[in-house]
């Protein structure tokens, strides 16, 4: 394994935490302009008791300002299958058309047959370099039976049910 400066060598520093494979989510919000959904693999637990769950959107991002300060968010664990969901939201803010998604009770844009759901409130934000942190109080969560959209070292990799 080689040593590198995490702050001289940004490319080295990216590449050792490409070596980590992370769920894909699609995180959803409403907006004035209407639903808003970005692709993240920022996302984690947090606590049980309270059920929080974590998300970072970078601030360098063009849809940060929806997301920062938002009361209400989804987050949506992807299936391996829906790759093309998470391509989708990754290049375009508002590619709701064509999905099946519903609204909940606060507005937020749920895309259906995602293997989980958190529905969340805003819990607490905190400033964390070139991203914040977003903390979500969870008030429902689903779940299906399946096997996770994954990223690893700049690509979808899958597991072998």
């Amino acid at each position: 394994m080689n040593a590198f400066d995490p702050i001289t060598d940004q490319r080295a520093f990216r590449d050792a935490l490409g070596a980590y494979a992370t769920g894909v989510t699609v995180v959803t919000t409403a907006s004035a302009e209407g639903p808003i959904g970005i692709t993240a693999n920022s996302f984690a637990s947090v606590s049980l008791d309270p059920p929080l769950v974590l998300w970072s959107p970078a601030k360098s991002s063009k849809r940060f300002k929806y997301f920062t300060g938002a009361k209400h968010f989804a987050i949506h664990v992807l299936d391996g299958h829906q790759q093309q969901l998470c391509n989708d939201f990754t290049r375009d803010k508002s590619a709701f058309e064509g999905l099946d998604w519903t609204t909940n009770a606060n507005g937020v844009p749920l895309i259906n047959g995602c293997l989980a759901r958190f529905e969340c409130s805003l819990d607490a934000e905190h400033d964390a370099g070139d991203h914040v942190i977003i903390v979500g109080r969870v008030i429902e969560a689903a779940a299906r039976d399946g096997l996770p959209l994954l990223f690893q070292a700049g690509r979808f990799v899958s597991i072998k049910g």
